[in-house]
């Protein structure tokens, strides 16, 4: 098992690549993840002889991971993969100076990220003698319960800009690429990201038109439909009825339930005051 370690200052990227990737299903074990160059250095100078390769992003506050390449020469056995989100030709130019071994863009797409670690894997093996294939599985397998961290995190991700949420910023959320994301939380959860974003968006819905003070125009426009039209149309289609029947229904159960409650209530106090129903004395 070769030991590697993550860089990034967006810490719930640094968190899902560590977490969500198979790395052990390829020969890898995530040893250390970090937020800023810095934390790298100090680690590579107490630990330097068990790190066989440094993951890390290039735009980072204090230190950058150009630097951080530059320094990390001092251990020439230590391999480099740098990524980002910029296109930026001199970012790469002079990440080249610095013997890297790969240049990722941002959002890490799930492939490119494979065949470079398999790459990487290769090579350490040859070097080491060790003729062992580790790639059969990788397509597959994740990291024990880094399925339900997913999904748990995408279900924040939803209630919290089910607005405005989309697939693509859903995958920038937990740091993977839009189609690995769509393909991980299907398999992982059972249902497709679209098909939970409308659920969710009509839940919500469903729960503001009990207050009828929000407009239906509103609603739909907090719930992400830009027309309204097409919101009671999704509206239908997944409950049955138009948001206003849904409305008038269930105002209509909200008044019955609360009459209910108003007479149980009334005929428990007559009981307690030894009155008989209506307010009269017995």
């Amino acid at each position: 098992m070769y030991h590697l370690i993550i860089a990034d200052d967006e810490d719930k990227i640094c968190e899902g690549i560590a977490n969500l990737f198979p790395w052990e299903q390829i020969g890898f074990q995530v040893i250390g993840q970090f937020y800023n160059g810095q934390d790298v250095l100090k680690f590579l100078e107490e630990k330097a002889s068990l790190v066989d390769v440094v993951l890390c992003d290039i735009r980072m506050p204090g230190m950058d991971g150009l630097e951080v390449c530059r320094r990390i020469a001092a251990w020439p056995n230590i391999r480099i993969v740098l990524f980002s989100s910029h296109k930026n030709y001199e970012y790469f130019r002079k990440a080249l100076q610095y013997r890297i071994t790969d240049y990722l863009l941002k959002p890490i797409n799930y492939k490119d990220l494979t065949q470079c670690f398999e790459k990487i894997r290769e090579e350490l093996d040859k070097e080491h003698g060790n003729s062992q294939n580790f790639s059969d599985a990788c397509e597959s397998a994740l990291l024990p319960g880094g399925g339900s961290r997913l999904t748990d995190e995408v279900i924040q991700y939803l209630n919290e800009n089910y607005q405005d949420a989309s697939l693509e910023k859903a995958a920038a959320y937990v740091g993977l690429s839009p189609s690995y994301l769509s393909r991980l939380f299907k398999e992982k959860s059972g249902v497709g990201f679209s098909d939970l974003l409308l659920k969710t968006r009509m839940e919500k819905a469903a729960a503001m038109l009990s207050d009828i003070r929000c407009k239906s125009y509103e609603i739909a426009h907090r719930v992400g439909y830009d027309n309204p039209k097409n919101f009671s149309r999704a509206f239908k289609a997944y409950y049955g009825v138009s948001p206003s029947e849904y409305r008038r229904e269930n105002t209509r159960t909200n008044t019955v339930a609360a009459a209910s409650a108003a007479t149980a209530e009334s005929a428990d106090t007559d009981s307690r005051t030894g009155r008989e129903p209506g307010g009269t004395k017995p």
